[in-house]
């Protein structure tokens, strides 16, 4: 018993160590792939815009609560998109603040501006399902009150409606706009190397855990198919990619769609947004995997659900691992529960250069997009300090408040750190 508690151990220590090994390379992989065999090759300039078959009808749904600070600066930027045709809905959704009284004079000052009103805070899947209801266009783009979508966004996004009539949902590409604080720079990072590489690969794998929260557009036939977003999830973008994708629509992920977004800039901010960000993956997770598993056409949502039963299973190896090092200061632990230290020594060393590469992989691919991306390379080292030691935190917290939390139950709005805007 004792050799096998001892082999227990070891394999805990081994994935924690070699868990990101191996998983960074199939990313990188799998975005380069995708680089060359779409992007690179059709030699896209998401500066220029592109010219489609037709120009359909498009309805921009903009769910708000608390976004006073925001929304006028939001709904500026979309009356000036360079597309022909479209509408913008602004859904208050029973803010507390001024939002309505700002999206009044926001109907009052452009003519494509309508609005509903929500007399209380029933969360953002409530009112993107108010605004999709109430959308005159077949194609619905959705983004966060405080987002400023590029000016040829919309072509990008409905270029791939256009071509493929089995995509139910394309997902944009977020871009930080805040950079004041270390955590501000890191994120600028995260969103080239981390997010935009494991999209990209994931495209390629087989389907993609999620659309962009931010900035994503539908078909509304599919939305319609799948009975539109669930009200009582955590995060709502997760959940309507699966459904959409169980029902055997595709989600692309469209790079040039440009949007960008404020992050926050504190730990705490970003404990609550990452901690949402966990539970929702594991509401979602846990109530479709069953259904998955039992039907053999789902085999391709079968990597990205490997996948984060990885990830869950390295956070809880974390936590174990470092336990069992703390007790080890305390008490005396038998030898095969003793965790000498919890300092790489070459396998650190390892660890680190394989996130430069995957670093230096997504700063590549993107730089196009941001001229002076490289400029924050450096600031992307402290990475896997901070946010790996957040994401194994919000995982294992995320996981038990994901079970016992109640189906059914309304998934309210909670107002987000917002960091500095400062550009």
């Amino acid at each position: 018993m004792d050799k096998i508690l001892q082999d227990v151990v070891r394999f805990l220590f081994d994935f924690v160590l070699f868990y990101p090994c191996i998983m960074s390379p199939i990313w990188v992989l799998g975005a380069i792939y995708y680089y060359f065999h779409w992007e690179k090759k059709e030699d896209l300039d998401h500066t220029r815009t592109p010219e489609l078959t037709e120009y359909p009808f498009v309805s921009i749904i903009v769910p708000c609560y608390n976004e006073g600070k925001h929304i006028v600066e939001t709904t500026g930027f979309l009356t000036k998109l360079n597309y022909p045709s479209y509408e913008i809905i602004l859904v208050d959704d029973g803010s507390t603040d001024n939002t309505a009284e700002q999206i009044k004079h926001l109907v009052n000052t452009y003519p494509q501006v309508r609005a509903i009103y929500l007399k209380e805070n029933q969360g953002k899947a409530t009112a993107m399902r108010w605004g999709s209801l109430a959308a005159s266009a077949e194609f619905l783009v959705c983004i966060d009150g405080d987002a400023v979508l590029d000016p040829n966004c919309l072509h990008w996004l409905i270029k791939q409606f256009l071509e493929n009539p089995r995509v139910g949902a394309v997902t944009g590409n977020p871009r930080v706009r805040n950079r004041t604080t270390l955590i501000g720079k890191i994120q600028i990072g995260e969103f080239s190397s981390i997010i935009g590489v494991i999209k990209r690969a994931q495209r390629i794998y087989g389907k993609i855990f999620t659309v962009s929260g931010v900035v994503a557009a539908f078909r509304k036939a599919a939305l319609h198919d799948v009975g539109y977003w669930n009200t009582d999830m955590a995060t709502e973008d997760v959940d309507i990619s699966w459904k959409l994708q169980l029902r055997f629509w595709n989600i692309h992920f469209e790079p040039n769609a440009l949007c960008w977004v404020l992050m926050p800039e504190t730990l705490a901010g970003l404990y609550k947004q990452r901690l949402r960000w966990a539970q929702g993956g594991a509401e979602v997770f846990l109530r479709y995997l069953g259904k998955m598993l039992r039907d053999i056409r789902y085999i391709r949502m079968v990597p990205i659900a490997i996948e984060y039963m990885a990830g869950a299973i390295w956070a809880y190896c974390v936590w174990t691992i470092t336990i069992l090092f703390i007790l080890g200061q305390i008490v005396d632990l038998p030898n095969y529960l003793q965790i000498k230290s919890i300092v790489p020594t070459w396998t650190g060393a390892l660890i680190a250069l394989i996130c430069l590469i995957q670093f230096l992989a997504g700063f590549l691919i993107d730089r196009r997009f941001e001229k002076d991306v490289f400029h924050y390379y450096f600031w992307i080292i402290w990475y896997p300090a901070i946010y790996w030691l957040i994401n194994a935190v919000t995982i294992v917290v995320a996981l038990p408040k994901a079970i016992i939390r109640k189906k059914g139950k309304l998934a309210v709005w909670d107002s987000p750190d917002r960091g500095e805007h400062n550009e």
